[in-house]
């Protein structure tokens, strides 16, 4: 009986140790830019882990290898994504740093090998998932007036309509080439698609004027 008793407390012991393990994840980048083992990996301003080996492989690149918080690792997902930037409390160390480009995603798995981001490429990933979501609100929320409109004609939603407009085309002028283009691109023609059905709709009661703004914005976001 005592030995049981003993055996207990050591099993228990494990199992809490399943539980709160560290998540250990490989990165491999191209450029490692003076990064050293024991730096930190942070995520919203917070130290989520730190940085246990690198291996310089024969392809040229570097697997990173790091240790991930137990407290943090639910957030570290399919949707998260790494880059190496300099220490904000240190300007001669680095970091790697964390973000998530899309919704929570699936937990990475202890001993999963990611590919390393630039910061640059993972904020415009970051930016497109969220314009992307922004079309997709505005697109139904068009088609959604415009099938309405016979019903509820509202001057005010035609406002909000500008607004978000607005909104997008002050996205457009903060962003890059490259992301301006790909907005253009698979954005914008669905957009004026709806936005033409509802000038069609407004000429149909003789409000073709209340769209004009909207066309305004339209071509301004087209031709920046």
């Amino acid at each position: 009986m005592f030995r049981y008793m003993l055996i207990l407390p050591s099993v228990c012991l494990v199992c809490l140790g399943w539980f709160s393990s560290d998540l250990n994840v490989k990165i491999r980048f191209d450029q490692i830019n003076g990064l050293k083992a024991e730096e930190r990996v942070l995520f919203e301003q917070n130290e989520i882990g730190k940085v246990t080996d690198i291996l310089y492989e024969r392809t040229g690149t570097y697997l990173v290898d790091v240790e991930i918080n137990s407290r943090f690792k639910a957030a570290v997902t399919e949707s998260s994504r790494f880059f190496i930037v300099k220490d904000p409390s240190d300007p001669r160390g680095k970091v790697i740093e964390m973000i998530r480009v899309k919704g929570e995603g699936l937990p990475l798995e202890d001993g999963a090998v990611v590919k390393g981001d630039t910061r640059v490429s993972a904020l415009l990933e970051k930016m497109e998932d969220d314009v992307s979501g922004a079309m997709g609100d505005l697109k139904k929320r068009f088609k959604k007036f415009s099938e309405e409109l016979k019903e509820v004609p509202q001057n005010e939603d035609i406002k909000n309509l500008q607004k978000d407009l607005d909104q997008l085309l002050d996205e457009m002028k903060r962003s890059g080439a490259e992301f301006r283009d790909k907005v253009q691109k698979d954005l914008v023609p669905r957009l004026q698609e709806e936005l033409d059905k509802l000038k069609e709709r407004l000429r149909q009661l003789g409000r073709e004027k209340e769209a004009e703004p909207l066309q305004i914005r339209m071509d301004e976001i087209r031709n920046i």
